[in-house]
């Protein structure tokens, strides 16, 4: 079977080809709230190309309720034929949710847990760094997703200082010669990169201490676009899965498909 996952986002829309866990052709796209569900149908034809043939069912997750609807409509309009399934309250993760208000958590949080449980096993904790914002999401050692954080993503941050800053402006996201800055630009680099580095660090040893267990018992996952950019400068970090949301919409769908 081959899936089409699609991981709607605030900022970007992550889509992937996905067989058995392994992930082949791949797209982001930019998500715009506007986007008909017509053109979305164009996009999706326009990447997938002859691979649109090879589609054996859709899985979706989206933190963007005006696109979702629009994802629903071409779904229902443009590929009647595949089965489809869409990631929201009633839908079978497999993965106890612990907090307050289990509806208000994302379902891209949640299917970060359930590929994290699935893959790694628990106690963990899934740091997915996204441009807008960064999320922390903690399984405990029964597989139940038990709460987490979110902090400003990196790329929105930067924006703020450069919207907000007299002297300030946007500056390419890259790792700068060293922690201390020699000019604007550097200094920039060093808070995004270093800066970063060091907030996660704090967290995960914080979640860590929360969840009373020694540090080393804990998995520690990073995921989403932005991660490379931190990943080698924090020592916290037991596993990189840059696809992690794709593989648990897979998982999903398995277990929902009619």
């Amino acid at each position: 079977m081959t899936l089409l996952a699609a991981d709607i986002g605030n900022a970007h829309t992550v889509l992937g080809m996905i067989s058995d866990g392994e992930v082949g052709s791949h797209w982001r796209v930019a998500t715009h709230e506007h986007r008909t569900a017509d053109e979305w149908a164009v996009l999706l034809r326009g990447l997938l190309g002859a691979e649109v043939s090879e589609i054996s069912g859709i899985s979706v997750c989206s933190t963007v309720p005006a696109v979702l609807q629009s994802w629903r409509e071409m779904l229902l309009g443009h590929f009647p034929d595949i089965p489809h399934v869409i990631v929201e309250p009633g839908v079978r993760t497999g993965v106890p949710i612990l907090v307050d208000n289990p509806r208000e958590v994302g379902t891209d949080r949640i299917i970060n847990a359930l590929a994290a449980a699935n893959d790694f096993g628990g106690p963990a904790i899934v740091v997915d760094f996204g441009g807008t914002a960064t999320t922390f999401d903690v399984i405990d050692d029964q597989g139940r997703y038990v709460g987490g954080a979110i902090t400003p993503g990196i790329e929105i941050s930067l924006e703020a200082l450069g919207t907000r800053g007299a002297q300030l402006r946007m500056v390419e996201l890259v790792r700068p010669r060293g922690v201390v800055g020699k000019n604007t630009v550097e200094a920039l680099q060093s808070g995004m990169v270093f800066g970063v580095a060091s907030q996660v660090e704090g967290m995960v040893e914080r979640i860590t201490a929360a969840l009373g267990v020694a540090a080393g018992e804990v998995r520690v996952v990073a995921t989403g676009y932005l991660a490379p950019l931190v990943t080698e400068e924090c020592r916290c970090f037991t596993h990189h899965s840059p696809w992690l949301t794709l593989r648990g919409l897979e998982m999903v769908f398995l277990r929902n498909a009619k």
